[in-house]
């Protein structure tokens, strides 16, 4: 009988981004973005938590190696997020930029990641804003 735990890894990096959509008039995207429709843009340190699931080996007592997990981190995430401005990324060069955005661009690339199961990427954008994508189809999940 095999264990299975979830794992929580932490990550920071701080980018920059506007939000705006051009087919709307300058008026409408200051309604819908507020300041967040800085032409200049404006920048977030942005925390990012991914969790995972997997048995637990029984000789490692691990869900999967935090070396592996991190050396993945930094190639596929920290590497091309990290001091970048977003809207200039290939992933955003079609989509706006927000943060729920964001989350389901990291479900991407940490779904690749071939040692553990992903379950969840949290986003912390700010003290007070903090998004969660638990992957294509799944259920809402509402915390108590």
């Amino acid at each position: 009988m095999s264990l299975v735990a979830h794992l929580s890894r932490r990550y920071h990096f701080a980018a920059s981004h506007r939000l705006h959509v051009d087919a709307l008039t300058p008026e409408r995207n200051r309604d819908i973005y507020g300041k967040c429709n800085n032409p200049f843009g404006h920048g977030h340190n942005y925390v990012v938590q991914v969790t995972l699931a997997g048995a637990v080996d029984a000789v490692t007592g691990m869900v999967t190696n935090l070396g592996d997990l991190d050396s993945f981190a930094q190639r596929e995430m920290l590497d091309l997020f990290d001091h970048a401005n977003l809207n200039t990324l290939k992933c955003f060069l079609d989509l706006v930029p927000t943060t729920e955005n964001l989350c389901v661009e990291l479900w991407r690339i940490f779904a690749q990641y071939p040692h553990a199961k992903l379950e969840r990427i949290r986003v912390e954008e700010t003290g007070n804003n903090a998004f969660d994508y638990f992957g294509d189809g799944a259920p809402v999940r509402h915390e108590e």
